[in-house]
């Protein structure tokens, strides 16, 4: 900061006494990663993180995939990966019964079906128990390496999913909701995924979510009073608008394979990921 741009202590009494108290204050919330803005004679509080429109979500993708030559299926695995190590944190296997390890995938067609499917399959490598429901199957290549993948690893796959709510609750722990991403209509995706979100929102076990609710409006978080209501979030790369109004017991951010540089170009203020840690907790 140059001389002419630096504040002028030699102000009156009160004045001095708002730009240390202001200086104060922003030392303790650097500590709490909160940016303190001074404007005029008025503090500005920037929370932690910052969310990303779908815009903005979409552009920061093709930086990975198309300036720093990301694959695809690069992308999927690490949001599948944290997306997994999400779901330990929240759920830690030691204090889990034997009899309560098991979790319910549902995945949709589209991209976020794709990461539920890594998640299963990382679930399974920390020796929890998947079961996939993948009810509309995607014909991606990518999608269908995966399902390949999980079936390899004995990963069962219902072929439909039970209308009576009690059986799901009775047969699982948990349930991870990869069934719609950002900009995807549950019309689009057919039927049989339309149904599976109607009986998900009856469940009375814990459900998380990998990106945004499925149904919710990615801006907006429309349908979030009727829609979803997961007890976990997993924002994948950087929090979505919606998520302001998730209301759960665990958001966490998976992230970390962002580069810095292309945070700060996106202006994203995310919270710092504990030693090897993929995912961080908001």
């Amino acid at each position: 900061m140059s001389r002419t741009d630096a504040p002028d202590l030699a102000e009156a009494p009160e004045e001095r006494c708002f730009l240390r108290s202001s200086a104060a204050l922003g030392c303790l919330l650097k500590l709490m990663s909160i940016e303190l803005v001074i404007s005029s004679s008025h503090l500005i509080l920037l929370g932690p993180t910052c969310s990303a429109t779908t815009a903005e979500a979409a552009a920061l993708e093709r930086e990975l995939l198309e300036d720093y030559r990301f694959g695809r299926q690069q992308l999927v695995e690490w949001c599948g990966h944290a997306s997994a190590v999400a779901v330990t944190k929240a759920f830690p296997l030691p204090a889990l019964p034997r009899k309560q390890r098991t979790a319910l995938v549902v995945c949709g067609p589209e991209q976020n079906g794709a990461v539920g499917l890594v998640c299963a399959r990382h679930l399974r490598v920390f020796e929890y128990e998947p079961t996939i429901f993948y009810p509309t199957r995607s014909l991606d290549p990518l999608h269908r390496d995966l399902t390949t993948q999980c079936e390899k690893m004995d990963i069962p796959f219902l072929s439909y999913l039970p209308a009576e709510v009690q059986l799901i609750n009775n047969a699982y722990r948990l349930v991870v909701d990869a069934v719609l991403g950002p900009g995807v209509e549950p019309g689009e995706v057919g039927g049989p995924c339309t149904r599976a979100l109607a009986t998900l929102k009856l469940l009375s076990i814990p459900l998380v979510s990998l990106d945004i609710p499925s149904g919710w409006d990615p801006e907006t978080g429309g349908d979030a009073e009727d829609g979803l209501r997961p007890d976990v979030l997993v924002s994948l790369a950087a929090p979505k608008r919606c998520a302001g109004r998730f209301s759960g017991r665990h958001h966490f951010v998976a992230g970390r394979f962002v580069p810095d540089d292309v945070r700060r170009k996106f202006a994203l203020r995310l919270p710092g990921y504990t030693g090897t840690d993929c995912v961080a907790a908001l």
